[in-house]
């Protein structure tokens, strides 16, 4: 059975956070649905980099389709531009709380655990890693320096540099060790 994934892009995201899950989870086998916030498909990044998302979330909205039966996991890039600009979504906030409250996985990198999940009260009693130094605006939650980490349906990960771990931790969850290590070993990591 083929895994759902909807990714968040909105105005300043980090590049690599977001296309390099992007890659490796298609790689994997896995639908990656890139959704824009706000109604431009072109998403400028914090690099001047902009991507074309294959739908809008108010689209995706439209025909009903932002919902958790829809998706097995979001992926949240940080950026902290795109962070703040994702965190200020009523329509991206809701969708994520929909996947965490369905069990399904919230995958955030950099500032969007601490921008965009905190306030949301994701990590509550969760461990969870970020961007350092932002940890310091996250109550309640369990922070690790890990470069990853997973705690039930959550998974963070700290910054640019962590992207391919934070790929594959989302491709194990989703698929299974082996499927990652097929991923792994085809681009030679």
């Amino acid at each position: 059975m083929t895994k759902n994934v909807i990714i968040l892009l909105a105005e300043g995201f980090e590049e690599i956070e977001a296309v390099t899950p992007i890659d490796y989870l298609r790689r994997a086998g896995i639908e990656v649905t890139i959704a824009a916030i706000g109604s431009s498909l072109a998403v400028k990044g914090a690099r001047n980099i902009s991507l074309n998302a294959d739908t809008t979330l108010r689209e995706l909205a439209s025909k009903g389709k932002t919902g958790a039966a829809f998706w097995d996991a979001v992926i949240i890039p940080g950026g902290m531009t795109g962070a703040i600009n994702l965190a200020a979504s009523q329509e991206a906030g809701g969708l994520i709380n929909e996947m965490a409250d369905a069990g399904k996985m919230v995958c955030a990198i950099c500032a969007a655990p601490a921008v965009v999940l905190a306030p949301l009260g994701l990590l509550n009693g969760k461990k969870f890693t970020c961007y350092p130094g932002m940890e310091e605006n996250v109550q309640g939650g369990k922070w690790t320096d890990e470069d990853v980490a997973t705690d039930s349906n959550i998974i963070t990960s700290r910054a640019a540099g962590t992207a391919a771990k934070f790929a594959a931790a989302i491709v194990t969850q989703l698929l299974g060790k082996s499927e990652w290590e097929k991923v792994a070993k085809a681009v030679l990591l």
